[in-house]
């Protein structure tokens, strides 16, 4: 457990938790970045913890102890994204019996998340090139701007550069916010914080639940090493929410996983089952690839991992399922 926690603490930066070597520079560029008050577009695939970085930037920065406020730019149509971003005055329509200060203003000497920038309409990019631009706005119906002193952080899980190509985005404003531009894997792609981020999620859903549970069966961590995850970090934790909200022992079994992900699992399970007549031509093919590879490198794993494009961990699992042995 001492072990367990070490570790843990190793690896985890504010609510971050990763040993991947791409995190793991950005953990180290984070302070500087939080620093230079720039503003910063986070980019990466929904649910890679695009927030969480947000978060630990303004932390980290000297506006920490000012208000840090979140904008979902794709929840809101134009009309009630403008009053909400910049606010409005009395009269301004006709529900308006008063004064509203908008987010700018709720912002103010401290930081300001624009999460999923990239669906702004054009008419709302345009008012967010001024703001960044003039470092003022005006609040609906007014008829004098307001100076904003706020910093921008704005994410999004599209690739902003392609927008612009395509005429999806302003390129004025696409560098406007590209000044640090940070870029998060995918969970795919960062496959060994897969056993860290359960142990992670274990210990706060046992804390919210008032449950024990002390760790995952051999079969569920191979289960999860090998799952394609397409909704990232979230879809991996609202998978341990659900193994635990069933679970009423000690360890999480196939049996506690969502249907997919174990039927995922089943249908892997039978296709290379002992003493199937066939395997299919893809997992046939995958076999020669790594029996061929580890013989290049004389048995070397970690040289033929990194041929292969995989984790040494992965190989050595895939391995242990085909029964692949060097010699």
């Amino acid at each position: 457990e001492l072990l367990k926690k070490k570790i843990h603490k190793q690896y985890s930066y504010e609510d971050i938790i990763s040993k991947n070597h791409r995190i793991q520079a950005i953990f180290n560029l984070l302070p500087d970045i939080a620093e230079s008050d720039s503003t910063i577009l986070i980019q990466g695939p929904s649910g890679s913890g695009k927030e969480l970085f947000a978060r630990a930037i303004h932390n980290l920065s000297n506006r920490k102890g000012r208000p840090y406020v979140v904008v979902n730019c794709g929840a809101l149509p134009d009309t009630l994204l403008e009053s909400e971003l910049f606010g409005y005055v009395k009269g301004a329509f006709t529900d308006a019996k008063r004064d509203k200060p908008g987010r700018f203003a709720l912002a103010e000497r401290g930081t300001l998340f624009l999460d999923e920038v990239g669906d702004l309409s054009f008419a709302m990019q345009v008012k967010l090139l001024r703001v960044l631009q003039e470092k003022e706005y005006e609040p609906l119906g007014a008829t004098h701007t307001v100076k904003a002193n706020v910093r921008i952080l704005a994410a999004t899980h599209h690739d902003l550069l392609d927008m612009v190509g395509t005429g999806g985005f302003r390129e004025d404003l696409y560098y406007r916010l590209n000044v640090v531009k940070i870029i998060l894997p995918p969970l795919r792609d960062r496959r060994e914080d897969i056993p860290l981020l359960i142990d992670h999620f274990l210990e706060q859903f046992n804390v919210r639940m008032g449950k024990s549970i002390s760790g995952v069966s051999d079969d569920v961590l191979h289960c999860l090493m090998e799952y394609p995850f397409q909704g990232n970090v979230r879809e991996l934790e609202n998978t341990i929410e659900h193994a635990c909200v069933l679970c009423r022992g000690r360890r999480i079994e196939i049996g506690h996983l969502p249907p997919e992900i174990r039927e995922n699992v089943e249908s892997a399970m039978e296709e290379t089952a002992p003493g199937a007549e066939s395997l299919p031509v893809l997992r046939s093919t995958e076999i020669q690839l790594i029996r061929k590879t580890l013989a290049k490198h004389e048995g070397n794993r970690l040289e033929a991992a990194r041929e292969l494009g995989l984790h040494k961990t992965t190989l050595w699992r895939k391995m242990k399922r085909y029964g692949i042995s060097y010699p």
